[in-house]
């Protein structure tokens, strides 16, 4: 089949991955099609396998990607000198970066279910990387005596699980800026590992 005229590769492959991002947010995987990708874009249906297999490899490369971007910027950051100024900056990072990309996060926690066995194995074990550098932080305060927990996989989960709450209420121009509620998280988290 023909391209679309207008289409090239670089500028069509991206917006079918956007389009499917904000359709998979907005309705959920199982409820989008193809042809609703294809519309959203302005392509023919068959056109979009020209730039993925399937649907299931496009949300595959949609978490992917959102996962590698996250624990690339993470790896960015300057190491902190303590236990404590590391989740201080963990908390910072996590509410700044996904404040940023609500439709990713949304799609990364929630339609994990709709991941294939291979697929999901693969992303799970990404998420479980960044997991790790958390973890690595609550085990290293527990051992300088900064941090009591009485499970540290059990605290990450419920520390990024809290964090992640302020994507899906947070509103600019609201009550309180985003300095305020990331100051208030902060606190949260710091009296959750602290005794």
């Amino acid at each position: 089949m023909a391209r679309t005229q207008g289409s090239h590769s670089d500028i069509t492959g991206p917006r079918i991955r956007k389009a499917a991002l904000s359709l998979f947010a907005r309705h959920g995987y199982a409820a989008v099609s193809m042809r609703q990708i294809a519309a959203e874009v302005g392509v023919q249906a068959g056109a979009l396998y020209n730039y993925t297999p399937d649907k299931q490899s496009l949300l595959y490369r949609l978490m992917n990607d959102h996962m590698q971007e996250l624990l690339s910027t993470y790896a960015k950051l300057t190491p902190a000198d303590s236990p404590v100024e590391a989740l201080r900056q963990f908390v910072s990072f996590h509410i700044r970066f996904h404040m940023e990309r609500p439709d990713e996060v949304f799609i990364a926690y929630m339609e994990l279910r709709n991941l294939s066995p291979e697929n999901f194995t693969e992303i799970e074990a990404v998420r479980r990387k960044y997991e790790d550098s958390l973890e690595a932080i609550l085990k290293a305060g527990q051992q300088q005596g900064l941090f009591t927990v009485a499970d540290t996989k059990i605290a990450t989960l419920a520390v990024i699980a809290m964090l992640n709450g302020v994507i899906t209420w947070y509103r600019a121009g609201g009550r309180l800026s985003l300095d305020a509620v990331e100051q208030i998280y902060w606190d949260m988290v710091l009296r959750s590992v602290t005794a």
